[in-house]
């Protein structure tokens, strides 16, 4: 820690009174050796007698006076202390500790350092140290194991909608189909005679085409045979016999699919009937009238067509 001013003042004040001892001690020694070696004793003994009016006493005297008056004289110094050169506050003293990365420049607004009391007769130089970072810095070590995956962030925005890509390269050539297999089936009949029921079920036949692609419907026995399998629609239309019931079906193979039918009226109408159905390979669907035991008939005539049969693919089993 630094010094206090009366510190200071003491140390001086002790420095000058050692000083003053050491030169009473000459100023003795210079007397005992005037007054001669046989004298000393006689110095001593007379000492108290001599008193004022010998010359020794009154060397003793002045002695006293001194040291009185150089007690007055430094008395200040101990109470006051001595005066000390304190550093500027604005600027570190010569001996203060500056950082090796402090700016040169004095004109920065860096904070004065805080002055210190501890003052060197001679300006210390500036030791600012240069480390080779290079040199310090080692090998790249091995990579470390990856770390445990943290949790789903949040769901962002849907991005933009990205330009068009180029367009790829042909592919292969698929291998040939059945030749002897079409994915397309449609036919549409009709009839121009009128037909009434007899002891057993008829089958309903057509004379007149309008659709029969590929020949999948048979006029001969009146019946579509399905050879591509897939989901079909079908529809039925017949117009009715005045005062006779009309009681017909869409059969499939020998099963009845849908009835059409009509009570008997004094007017005769025109009745449809409607369905799709799932075929497979070979099916046979047909329109069969019921037997007598219901006096049931269908009305045509040789000039319009008032009965039709139609069907079509609506979409195959296998694409």
């Amino acid at each position: 820690m630094g010094d206090t001013g009366c510190e200071r003042g003491f140390r001086s004040c002790s420095a000058c009174l050692s000083f003053v001892s050491i030169l009473l001690c000459r100023l003795r020694s210079f007397t005992s050796s005037s007054l001669g070696s046989g004298a000393a004793p006689l110095w001593s003994a007379q000492r108290l007698r001599w008193g004022a009016g010998c010359p020794l006493g009154k060397v003793t005297m002045d002695i006293s006076y001194l040291r009185t008056s150089l007690t007055f004289l430094f008395l200040p110094l101990v109470v006051f202390g001595a005066p000390a050169d304190e550093p500027s506050l604005t600027e570190p003293g010569p001996g203060a500790c500056k950082r090796c990365c402090d700016s040169l420049d004095s004109s920065s607004d860096t904070p004065p350092v805080p002055p210190s009391h501890h003052h060197f007769p001679y300006p210390m130089p500036e030791v600012r140290p240069y480390i080779n970072i290079t040199i310090l810095k080692g090998e790249k070590g091995d990579r470390g194991e990856p770390g445990m995956p943290g949790k789903w962030g949040k769901e962002g925005p849907r991005g933009e909608r990205g330009a068009q890509g180029q367009k790829g390269s042909k592919g292969q050539m698929g291998t040939a189909g059945d030749p002897c297999k079409h994915q397309y089936a449609a036919f549409s009949v009709g009839r121009k005679k009128a037909l009434h029921s007899s002891e057993g079920f008829q089958v309903l036949l057509f004379d007149t085409v309008f659709v029969n692609l590929y020949s999948h419907f048979d006029m001969f026995n009146g019946k579509f045979y399905c050879s591509v399998g897939g989901l079909y629609y079908f529809s039925l239309n017949v117009h009715t016999w005045n005062f006779k019931e009309t009681y017909m079906h869409i059969m499939r193979n020998e099963e009845e699919a849908v009835i059409l039918y009509a009570q008997p009226s004094d007017r005769s109408i025109m009745q449809s009937q409607s369905l799709m159905l799932e075929l497979q390979e070979n099916d046979e669907i047909w329109v069969r009238l019921y037997k007598r035991e219901r006096e049931n008939a269908i009305y045509s005539d040789d000039v319009d067509v008032y009965i039709t049969f139609s069907g079509y693919l609506v979409k195959p089993s296998i694409e």
